[in-house]
């Protein structure tokens, strides 16, 4: 079976959501015959690059709130985080364009490291206070991931290189009615939108694996195109 999982480094819901996906899949017991495939999805596809703000100052301008309202905010999520073992900062991240990581994921795909890679940088954004926006900790993260340094420098430094990918990545998930992620595909019949329960994922896997004709999930935390996450109300 293979699942691809459409998200992006800036959702908190698709750092959580692959935590939880990872504890569903390790419950279902044809796990060693499952391949997990990681797809591009931009949130912010038209914001400029190397152009970041502070998280709390977005999310403040996006929902209208003031500063210690989207903090209140964060320390939802963040408990959503830590309640699966994950390390959250609430201040401290910046909010930017992704589509530079989204290049070297690829191009650690086709090394054969895209999820070190992946999980990397999910914790340089979420934990670390490191800008994965900034080239040089992309670089450094892709060497930690077991990429070559030099040719990282060259993807990063050509704007085409693995664009087409990222691209085709994106237009699948449009095909593919994604209007949000983190966004699951089991054997491309199945689609699983949202940072679900791992329980969820696991029953969703058994019922794909049988080979029934529809998988039911509830809705769950997710972020959209244009940046908004999902978050509880304060």
């Amino acid at each position: 079976m293979r699942v691809e999982i459409w998200s992006d480094i800036a959702c908190p819901w698709c750092y959580i959501g692959k935590a939880r996906f990872a504890k569903g899949l390790a419950g279902f017991a044809h796990r060693d015959e499952v391949e997990v495939v990681f797809r591009s999805f931009e949130l912010d596809p038209n914001g400029a690059k190397g152009v970041t703000a502070p998280v709390l100052e977005m999310l403040a301008r996006k929902y209208g709130r003031t500063l210690e309202e989207a903090r209140g905010m964060e320390e939802h999520v963040a408990a959503s985080a830590r309640a699966e073992g994950l390390a959250y900062l609430t201040e401290g991240r910046d909010h930017g364009n992704t589509f530079d990581i989204h290049r070297l994921l690829h191009l650690a795909a086709a090394r054969g490291r895209q999820e070190e890679l992946l999980d990397l940088a999910f914790r340089a954004h979420f934990a670390e206070e490191r800008s994965v926006f900034d080239p040089e900790v992309l670089v450094a993260l892709a060497v930690e991931a077991g990429l070559d340094e030099t040719e990282a420098r060259t993807v990063l430094a050509d704007d085409s290189a693995y664009a087409d990918r990222v691209r085709a990545d994106e237009r699948e998930a449009a095909e593919l009615g994604a209007n949000a992620v983190p966004f699951f595909v089991l054997d491309r019949r199945y689609g699983i939108s949202g940072g679900q329960p791992a329980e969820v994922f696991t029953r969703a896997l058994e019922q794909a694996w049988a080979g029934r004709e529809t998988v039911e999930t509830p809705t769950a935390e997710a972020c959209e195109p244009d940046g908004a996450c999902t978050v509880p109300q304060v």
